[in-house]
This record gives C-alpha cells, structure tokens and sequence, in this order.
C-alpha cells in the first residue's frame, strides 16, 4: 500500500474543504471494507484518506411516519438487516442488506459506502430505488437532495463532485398494505454478487416499481413493465405480459458469471416471482 495523508475531520465542512483540497485525489473512509482492499492491491489510489466516522449525526437511522427512514452515512448493513422497523416496513431492503457479503463485511459496511461504490450488480440498490428512496448530497455549497435512481451514471461512477459527500439516505414511509421484494440470483447461497437482481414494490391500488440489478451499467427500472399493471387489477397473465417486459428493457452483458442470455431468461423468471410474492403480501 502506497502512503497517503490521513485526516479525522470533527465536522461535515472540514470533511468536504479536505475533499476539495485534494481535487479527485482524496477517498472517504467509513466502512472501508471496499476502500481499504483496494488500496493494498493497488486498484485505487489516494493521496489522501478523510475519515469521516467521528463527524456527529451522521450515524442516525430512525423512523417517522410522516418522513419516512433516515440513514445516515455511518449506518451498517448489519444495523439495517436487524432493524424492527426496518424488518416490518422495509423488508426488502432488510433481506438485500442479508445478502450482502459475510457477517463481518456486514458490522463494519455502511449502506451509504455500499450505494455509492455504485456497483450495477449491488443488492441494496434495487430496494431502495423501488421504495422511492432519495440521496442527501453535503459539498461546499450546501446541501442538496437527489432521488437514488438519478445518481448512477454508469459502472463505479456517480454524479459525487470531488468535494462532496452523501450524508444519509431518505426513504418515504410505506402505504398500508405493500408488498415488497427482493430476489438475488447467484452461483452461490451466500458471499455471492448478484448475476441478476430484481426489487418490486407494489401498493394495493396497483402502483408500483419494478427494479432490476446486474443487468445494465446502473440498476433500472423496468417502466414498461410497471406501466402494463399500474392502475389495473393484476393476475397471472399480466405478470407474465409484464416479466416478458422486463426482459426487453434488461441490458445485461456476459462475463464470468453468466452469459446475457442466461441474465435475460432469469429476469423473466425473478421479475415473475416477486411480483407474484409481492402480490401475495398484500392480499
């Protein structure tokens, strides 16, 4: 590992003045489950690391029902996986945090650290844009606020200025009676990145969101797909018209994973089944 600064700043302006300092050359620091690994083999440089866990308020994640959860940017998977609230009103979200690597990565990766490493095939991405979620964005200009499936702009990359951070993930509260899902398809049970992934939402009026992970450069949402239930009574042969949807509006790739067509056929399989499941939530 190549030596860099090191900096603890007490303060989100410290923090972001540190940011802006090293111009694209700095790193922030919570988890450091990604960070830290790729620094020693060498897949990513800095000349700078801003450690940002001593900053106050941002470790919050709490629950209203008129505003919905907030995560701040200290919260880790493990703390959202085990979550009550979280585990009633949010549980596709729950299960996706799960899903992500070993116990071990989960008590120390934070949900924020884990979103803005913007991996296609990362689980909490689809939930959480499913769910409505929005980004808060803290830089030297201020703060301001981003829906999640607007921040991706292609593998690895964000709209993230260099001087900016995300300091908490706002999510709005659940209607009575939604369904919610998320389903992982992998070569293995566990420890495993998705080959592809596929989050649903669903309300008893029939609106919805349908997301799809690993299968594209950023998660997406499947709106043709949603746009053939909205609003209408949903049984089997609409899933089906709808599955079929999402299978034209995937963009998957092969890689050592598996091939795009094989992406493409279980789309239509996890596409159909969490709408099935999330239907059956609510029923």
């Amino acid at each position: 590992m190549k030596r860099f600064e090191y900096f603890e700043p007490a303060s989100l302006s410290e923090a972001v003045a540190l940011l802006a300092r090293y111009d694209g050359r700095a790193q922030a620091l919570a988890g450091g489950t990604d960070l830290l690994v790729e620094l020693k083999e060498a897949l990513r440089r800095a000349e700078c690391v801003v450690n940002i866990k001593k900053i106050p308020g941002i470790d919050r994640l709490s629950f209203d029902a008129s505003d919905g959860l907030h995560i701040g940017a200290l919260v880790t998977a493990r703390q959202i996986e085990t979550s009550p609230v979280i585990l009633e009103k949010y549980v596709s979200l729950a299960q996706a945090a799960r899903e992500l690597g070993s116990i071990q990565v989960r008590n120390r990766a934070t949900i924020i650290g884990n979103v803005c490493r913007a991996s296609p095939s990362a689980d909490t991405l689809p939930p959480l844009i499913a769910d409505g979620a929005q980004v808060t964005i803290h830089g030297a200009d201020g703060h301001r606020n981003l829906p999640l499936e607007e921040f991706f702009t292609g593998p690895g990359k964000t709209v993230l200025r260099h001087d900016e951070l995300v300091t908490a993930i706002r999510v709005p509260a659940p209607p009575p009676r939604t369904g919610k899902v998320y389903l992982k398809h992998g070569r293995r049970k566990a420890m495993e990145l998705a080959t592809v992934g596929v989050a649903v939402t669903l309300t008893e009026d029939s609106d919805l969101k349908i997301v799809l992970g690993a299968v594209a450069p950023t998660p997406i949402r499947a709106l043709q797909a949603e746009a053939l239930l909205r609003g209408r009574k949903i049984d089997a042969a609409r899933i089906e018209r709808a599955a079929q949807a999402a299978v034209q509006e995937a963009q998957p790739i092969s890689n050592v994973r598996a091939s795009a067509q094989y992406r493409r056929e279980m789309v239509l399989v996890l596409t159909r089944r969490a709408l099935q499941r999330a239907l059956e939530c609510i029923a």
